[in-house]
């Protein structure tokens, strides 16, 4: 068959530029094409439907001008990458096989691809979206991901799967169904930013992923929003967790970590949990309508609470602890909706202190069944005691310099009607 050249190629002294083929549709083309294409050529889509899987296995662009569709027929991965500086763009993507332990995928770029860039593609109804699975440096931007419905979501892979895969970016991307938004095991010094996740177990799931990013994502109805676990160094900054059902923001086993600027709204139950997480810094956040604004536990100490936001939370915060953590530093605490406060010499900082648990708080979360009295003169009188002898109180959080007015994280804007 001969193939038509759509840009001309210069022989020069030493070498031949880079050229455009036209790809018909018809069966086998593309694998046809890229057997005669040299490196850096561009293979450009004719409308349609392609019916097999293709490996790119050198510096080569994949174009389909977003009019054409690769469908793998059930069968493995549909576009493997496996070489360098290869290009997926304006494709859409379908019929990955069904299969976890070859993680079958819509696009799936191996270790030996290096600087693979994927972008404004729709990969639809696939096992997993993206799998970027050792590649280093790979650039995945604003594609349209949406996962399998036909399993329970346990069962599903993941919208963008990363695994050791350093310098990755995942950036601008909107991912919705599926299992995990971006699952993250064991990598490091990764950009996940501006992406967009909804109807998902996890929008970010971190494990094992130390030195990353990430920054100005949206999560919208997921059942978690950030889960970062077993890392350290990691930067969560100006993220939306809206209507997630357990939290926004969960840290589990993370240390030395920023969490800040982010905008955290109606978590059913939590809107920030630590679990045995250290040292980390939590500022400028805003936890608003959740079960719990901010719930330590497991030994989690050394984190510092300056800054934030808690608004109308049924309980603002939960911690259980016989000494006295401070939650403010240089004058400067945080802000609580539910605190009736002062402030006679107009400083912007509460005249008294702010202890948001009691002892009465400590029963109830040890012994459920004593909610029960909560109306009784009894619990009624222990309460008023405490508030007017604070020695009496057992000990937890206390915020000495409370704000009185709510900072606004930049981030509000991102979502300003609820989604």
């Amino acid at each position: 068959m001969r193939w038509l050249l759509t840009l001309g190629f210069v022989l020069s002294a030493t070498c031949m530029q880079a050229a455009d083929w036209d790809v018909p549709n018809t069966p086998g083309a593309i694998r046809e094409t890229l057997a005669r294409a040299a490196e850096g050529d561009t293979l450009r889509l004719r409308p349609g439907t392609y019916l097999e899987t293709v490996v790119l296995d050198k510096p080569i662009t994949l174009d389909g001008a977003g009019h054409a569709t690769i469908d793998g027929q059930g069968k493995g991965s549909v576009i493997t990458v496996t070489g360098d500086d290869v290009t997926v763009q304006g494709l859409t993507v379908i019929g990955s096989g069904s299969e976890h332990e070859g993680i079958d995928s819509g696009i799936q770029l191996t270790k030996t691809a290096h600087a693979p860039i994927i972008r404004n593609n729709v990969v639809l109804g696939n096992l997993y979206g993206i799998d970027i699975h050792g590649a280093d440096d790979a650039l995945v931007s604003n594609n349209q991901i949406e996962g399998r419905q036909d399993r329970r979501m346990n069962a599903r892979g993941n919208g963008i799967y990363v695994w050791n895969a350093p310098g990755a970016i995942v950036e601008g991307n909107e991912v919705r169904w599926g299992r995990d938004g971006i699952f993250v095991n064991s990598s490091k010094k990764n950009i996940f930013r501006n992406n967009t996740f909804r109807d998902l177990r996890f929008a970010v799931h971190y494990m094992y992923a130390d030195n990353s990013e990430v920054t100005g994502n949206v999560s919208i109805g997921n059942h978690l929003g950030y889960a970062v676990m077993f890392s350290t160094r990691v930067k969560v900054t100006d993220n939306v967790s809206i209507d997630d059902r357990d939290h926004g923001v969960m840290l589990n086993y993370a240390n030395r970590s920023v969490i800040t600027g982010n905008y955290v709204k109606n978590a059913a139950e939590k809107c920030t949990f630590l679990y045995n997480s250290n040292k980390n810094d939590f500022s400028g956040n805003w936890f608003q309508g959740c079960g719990i604004g901010i719930h330590f536990t497991a030994g989690s100490d050394n984190n510092r609470i300056v800054g934030n936001s808690f608004i109308g939370n049924r309980t603002q915060v939960k911690y259980v602890s016989t000494k006295w953590v401070e939650w403010s530093e240089d004058g400067q605490g945080n802000h609580w909706s539910d605190f009736a406060a002062f402030d006679v010499d107009g400083d912007g900082v509460a005249d008294a202190p702010y202890r948001p648990n009691d002892s009465m708080d400590h029963v109830l979360w040890t012994q459920p069944a004593a909610k029960m009295l909560l109306g009784s003169p009894a619990v009624q009188l222990v309460r008023w005691s405490q508030s007017a002898f604070p020695a009496l109180l057992p000990g937890g959080v206390v915020d000495s310099h409370p704000l009185m007015q709510a900072p606004r994280p930049p981030a509000i804007a991102k979502v300003p009607h609820d989604g």
